[in-house]
């Protein structure tokens, strides 16, 4: 086995359970940090709420884009992980819906924080906006399509069609006191109920 064999085998082999803790606090950590001070915050602003040094971020994640990358694949991966076990937990699928949307409204909200940044010219970025319609447009979809088979909301509802009336409603999120964001987003989805 030469060089080159044994760094493609350290390269395959999982993470160990206490390094996949620690990089979700740190993502855990960036995300809050990005939320209240902008994706420029200081690393050291992101290791001191993470209980890390900055090495240990730096060690993680290389570069600002390294981190801005993965928090938003964390995010997204949260968010599409909710989905069956709002299904699996939830009274009915209408709520296990309503529930999902409430946190894809949280994420979007949160997320503008990173918008002028993934919508730069850095190519590292390109990716991320399929990777958020692959991860994310199925599982909205299995929660429309269960609402639909309970009898609880119209058949044939888009579930793109729904996430883009959804962030559109978020797009203006805090700009315009009178307007209550998530009580225009709890219309729309009381709005899929079948009529009785």
């Amino acid at each position: 086995m030469d060089d080159n064999d044994r760094d493609a085998g350290r390269a395959a082999r999982p993470k160990r359970a206490d390094a996949r803790r620690n990089e979700k606090a740190l993502l855990e950590a960036a995300a809050a940090v990005f939320v209240t001070s902008g994706v420029e915050a200081p690393i050291r602003d992101i290791a001191a709420k993470a209980g890390v040094g900055t090495a240990t971020i730096y060690r993680h994640f290389p570069t600002r884009a390294d981190l801005i990358v993965a928090v938003y694949r964390h995010q997204v991966e949260a968010l599409a992980e909710a989905g069956p076990a709002l299904r699996a937990t939830s009274e009915t699928p209408h709520a296990a819906l309503g529930r999902w949307i409430d946190l894809f409204v949280d994420f979007l909200v949160t997320k503008h924080g990173l918008a002028a940044v993934l919508q730069s010219d850095d190519p590292c970025f390109d990716p991320l906006h399929s990777y958020f319609l692959d991860r994310l447009l199925p599982v909205c979809t299995q929660l429309l399509d269960a609402a639909a088979a309970a009898g609880e909301i119209r058949t044939g509802q888009d579930a793109y069609e729904l996430m883009r009336g959804v962030g559109s409603l978020c797009a203006g999120a805090g700009t315009d006191p009178r307007c209550d964001t998530r009580h225009l987003v709890e219309l729309l989805i009381a709005g899929l109920r079948r009529p009785h």
